[in-house]
């Protein structure tokens, strides 16, 4: 018989084995990052840091059952590479008539920085095949009527500065037909229209982009992505990281990660997630949906004589949201062209989101802001009633102001995605509508969401810049870093527009590179230094709302 004496210590072995064991199965993962959502921003922000900090650990996790299934998803977009060539809310009338041209400008360097980078992924082997993501894409703005006068004056603004040379002006009918056949073939030949072509805009392809970058990251042992995982709660550590709850939607299991830094690029979903970390700056937001449709046809015929995104001018009183737009684009490996936004209304955050999105995210902090914007923004409630409205023979009605000769057979009407408009509250008007994108973070810099709808995936590399910025002040200043931002984008932290020899340079590498239409050569002798900055004080107030869709 063994000694009584023996056994005890024995079990006691066992014991502490067994709950080592236990407490082994049970303990959260420890990573550096964790990034939610499997869109180009989580994409863009994940390469990023495994180029500026490769020892670091980064798990991704997406509700669906693959990436870029959402807003980053071609046909739930414009695909538009947003430059402000073409998008004419971008370039408002000052109440003395003269245009106020800086958030073009603006636009048109984040651009830049998201081409510069997309550039640097492709020599090093992280993207490829160029053309299955971005294609080279005459933009247009087209007008008639009284808005010939605004486009004449837009146009004579921008020739005044680097990043727009190349851009043609002209009122002739024939010309413009050249420029884009189906917008004049069929139309009133005596109807006075107007219109701008730049031969450097481009179509992106923004879920392929997405694909490519976390592909690439799967291939390194710190990097995994997690599909079909959705988090469900927050839990501030006593050193500042997050416990995070992560559920399996397949079966329901449970898990936790314990994450240094959080960021929270969930798109429509990215609200309540921030609401969820219990982060006082998260009670300033709320958001409201706004989906859209638009109206597309795969009719080769049609689509192999189209080549550009042909802009207009939103109707007097309608929000720039409204501005509609015949688009060529590249998807799933054919050519078509999509018309649109029409506005839809769903309270669904995601297209795959909850009926219930919108109501739980109302808040006792964030009903009175919401509440103030609906009523100081009228236009806008008006504008969404009427397109909810709309008719079939409405939206094709629509469709005939930019293709006369069009006809019903040969299109039909898709859903894209859903944009979160986001409200802030504001000491003055309690609450206003916030245009271009928020970043959203803790006083101690350890978790980041991005909200907002626009100026959209265009900008994401600037934004994921900007984020990290903020998450990480010390390591962004750091030479190693800044060595390393610089390579992936030699224009950083510079305006191209001030600089046109650096200007020429990016644009044309990045042009090489991405396999693009060949940039002009930019010539500034004789003409007027760029445009001052902005002064918004004076901006017609038509300029408020802005989709990017």
């Amino acid at each position: 018989m063994m000694n009584s004496q023996k056994v005890i210590p024995a079990l006691s072995l066992a014991a502490l084995l067994v709950s080592s064991a236990l407490h082994a199965e049970t303990s959260p993962e420890k990573t550096d990052v964790l990034l939610i959502g499997g869109g180009i921003m989580s994409a863009s922000m994940g390469t990023m840091l495994e180029e500026l900090q490769p020892g670091w650990k980064q798990i991704m996790v997406e509700k669906l059952d693959g990436v870029a299934l959402e807003s980053s998803n071609g046909w739930n977009n414009a695909g538009t590479g947003h430059s402000a060539n073409m998008e004419l809310n971008y370039t408002p009338e000052r109440k003395d008539g003269s245009i106020d041209v800086s958030k073009a400008l603006e636009i048109n360097e984040a651009f830049m920085v998201s081409r510069q980078f997309w550039t640097a992924q492709v020599k090093e082997g992280v993207m490829h095949d160029p053309r299955s993501f971005i294609n080279s894409t005459p933009h247009m703005s087209f007008v008639w009527g009284d808005n010939v006068d605004f486009l004449t004056k837009r146009y004579a603004a921008l020739q005044k500065t680097a990043l727009f040379q190349g851009m043609k002006f002209s009122t002739d009918h024939k010309q413009i037909e050249q420029w884009a056949p189906l917008v004049m073939e069929g139309r009133d030949p005596q109807q006075k229209v107007a219109a701008t072509w730049t031969p450097v805009g481009t179509d992106v392809n923004y879920g392929e982009i997405t694909r490519q970058l976390i592909g690439s990251l799967k291939k390194n042992n710190n990097f995994r992505l997690e599909t079909s995982s959705e988090v469900t709660e927050f839990k501030r550590n006593g050193d500042n990281s997050w416990h995070v709850t992560i559920k399996d939607v397949k079966n329901g299991s449970e898990r936790a990660v314990d994450a240094k830094y959080v960021f929270i690029g969930a798109g429509g979903g990215a609200l309540k997630l921030l609401q969820k970390t219990g982060i006082p700056e998260a009670d300033n937001y709320a958001g409201f949906p706004v989906g859209g449709s638009f109206l597309v046809t795969e009719n080769s015929a049609i689509a192999n004589r189209h080549l550009a995104k042909v802009y207009g001018q939103a109707s007097t009183g309608a929000p720039p949201m409204s501005v509609p737009h015949l688009d060529t684009r590249y998807l799933d490996g054919k050519r078509v062209v999509l018309f649109g936004p029409f506005a839809t209304f769903s309270t669904k955050f995601l297209k795959n989101g909850s009926l219930f999105d919108l109501l739980s995210t109302t808040t006792t902090h964030n009903i009175v802001p919401m509440t103030d914007v609906g009523i100081d923004n009228f236009d806008l409630v008006k504008y969404l009633i009427g397109q909810v409205m709309l008719s079939d023979e409405d939206r094709f009605d629509a469709l005939k102001e930019y293709y006369p000769d069009a006809k019903k057979e040969d299109w039909k009407l898709i859903q894209a995605g859903q944009r979160v408009q986001i409200i802030k509250k504001d000491a003055e008007k309690g609450g206003v509508l916030k245009l271009g994108t928020e970043i959203v973070t803790d006083q101690q810099k350890t978790v980041a969401a991005l909200l907002g709808a626009s100026p959209g995936a265009s900008t994401a590399a600037p934004i994921a810049l900007s984020v990290m910025q903020k998450l990480f002040p010390e390591e962004f200043k750091s030479a190693e870093w800044q060595a390393k931002i610089h390579k992936m984008i030699p224009g950083y932290g510079q305006k191209l527009n001030d600089n046109v020899p650096l200007l020429q340079q990016v644009w044309n590498e990045t042009a090489a590179t991405l396999q693009l239409t060949t940039p002009p050569v930019i010539n500034m002798d004789g003409k007027s230094a760029p445009a001052p900055a902005a002064q918004p004080e004076q901006a017609a107030p038509s300029a408020k709302h802005d989709m990017a869709l």
